[in-house]
């Protein structure tokens, strides 16, 4: 049975753009080993979430389900564990299940994981350095505090787990790291990089925010102003104007950001040696993403919710030598929800009907149905949180164009607040704007688009059970 169904490596990491990986073209960057999978593999251009933020983004892989359905909107809201997952339905059609590292989706008995066969996942956040993990264990599990630099450890877990693994039976492992997550502390090892260097600027470092919703102007992410202590690791010295601000902020958060992500980069490459080594290449599925992008001082910003290109878009690779040939390279739109889907297709477990992503193992084999998504729906709820200032907004992207509605309103959501702000709207052209800095709305001559775009909106909407704003009037 080992070698009829695919063993599944489900590698996460957490806030990892993918233009700050080589495969994808970086400019700022170099990851060999995660371009391995691409080489090996099929590297997805038009990847995104459906909600841009880690605990919803997470529920929505393991379900299935947009947050909506889920009920996991905001970060206080953890997932229900007795909800249907992929790794349940993987376990319970004979699979062995493992996750290590990274959960965020609640702990103690009713959101600790569920439908696995062993587990060790970080509290919340988790540290960087001499972390504690929990444990499965009764009553949600027991805290342990281990000595060693958060990303080894939870590589070195994964591979005790591989070495111990019933040989004949398949796994599904997800090996989910916590960096590159905020406030990016590097190890001993890769922390000499980039001392000598300057790392190339994004062109929109300085915007200023013109021509857009009010919502891009107050949000409180910005390099340089909206950073403490222990995301730049020393105090700013005197007043800076804004720009050389964010000009001295950006080489110390962009340096320590990309040296997390290389610890990554490296153990990644330990499991993929062992894969290779004990001869599990062939029939192993291995896929990289990331809970969601990042803005890597993109529009002058750290940090992801919104539904820009930076935020909304995944890494998305994989290799598969049964079904991808490799170097591929795929454009169209798929979604976190797909993911499950996926991973039961392969295994040849049914897919459940409430799952609302759509299978991609078609575009695997380079065949896009001719029916596959035209655009794509995304909602971000936290309005307002008392450190990012984000509104809540929704919208929909297509090849050419995106639709953002900032209805701006917390709708009684944990950890949203309660104070409304006047509804605005955004359109964007992406083929002409893909910065994504001119808001065409109102424009005459984007009438049509305007008018076609809103009524897809509300008919996906209508299609996966969400509700529309009272006030989103044509």
């Amino acid at each position: 049975m080992s070698q009829s169904r695919p063993n599944i490596l489900f590698i996460m990491s957490d806030d990892h753009a993918s233009h700050a990986m080589s495969c994808y073209g970086s400019r700022i960057n170099r990851t060999p080993h995660l371009d391995r999978i691409a080489e090996g593999g099929m590297r997805f251009d038009n990847c995104f979430c459906t909600n841009s933020i880690c605990t919803p983004s997470r529920a929505s892989i393991l379900t299935g389900t947009y947050n909506h359905i889920n009920g996991v909107t905001t970060l206080a809201t953890p997932m229900d564990n007795r909800l249907q997952t992929f790794p349940k339905l993987l376990r319970e059609s004979g699979y062995q299940t493992a996750v290590f590292g990274k959960w965020h989706l609640g702990t103690g008995p009713r959101h600790c994981p569920s439908g696995f066969d062993d587990w060790a996942v970080l509290p919340g956040q988790g540290r960087y350095h001499n972390p504690r993990f929990l444990f499965k264990g009764p009553d949600g599990g027991e805290q342990r505090t281990l000595q060693g630099y958060v990303t080894d450890l939870i590589t070195d877990m994964s591979l005790d787990w591989l070495k111990g693994r019933d040989k004949e039976r398949p796994f599904c492992l997800l090996y989910h790291h916590k960096a590159p997550h905020r406030p990016w502390y590097p190890d001993e090892k890769h922390a000499g990089m980039f001392l000598n260097e300057e790392v190339p600027e994004p062109e929109t470092l300085y915007d200023r925010y013109e021509n857009r919703a009010s919502a891009a102007g107050v949000a409180r992410m910005r390099v340089g102003p909206h950073m403490d202590r222990t995301d730049l690791k020393c105090e700013v010295a005197g007043e800076l104007p804004e720009n050389q601000l964010r000009k001295w902020a950006y080489q110390r958060y962009i340096k320590d950001y990309l040296r997390v992500v290389a610890s990554i980069d490296d153990n990644v490459g330990r499991v993929l040696n062992y894969l290779k080594r004990e001869g599990l290449e062939e029939n192993t599925l291995v896929v990289y993403t990331s809970d969601q992008g990042f803005f890597l001082g993109d529009h002058g910003w750290y940090d992801k919710r919104f539904m820009y290109e930076e935020s909304l878009r995944m890494p998305l690779i994989l290799r598969y030598p049964r079904e991808v040939a490799p170097g591929s390279v795929n454009d169209d739109l798929v979604l976190n929800v797909d993911f499950a889907p996926l991973f039961l297709d392969l295994a040849g477990i049914p897919v459940p009907e409430k799952m609302q992503g759509r299978n991609p193992r078609p575009l695997l084999r380079g065949q896009t149905p001719s029916d596959w998504r035209r655009g794509m729906y995304y909602r971000y709820w936290m309005h307002r949180d008392t450190s990012h200032n984000v509104y809540s907004h929704y919208g929909i992207r297509t090849r050419r164009y995106k639709l953002i509605y900032y209805y701006a309103d917390g709708l009684g959501q944990p950890g949203a607040m309660d104070e409304p702000c006047a509804p605005e709207w955004e359109l964007f052209d992406l083929r002409s704007d893909p910065q994504e800095l001119n808001n065409l709305y109102g424009d005459p001559a984007y009438k049509g688009v305007c008018s076609e775009l809103k009524a897809e909106l509300h008919r996906l909407q209508s299609e996966l059970g969400d509700e529309r704003y009272h006030k989103d009037t044509e």
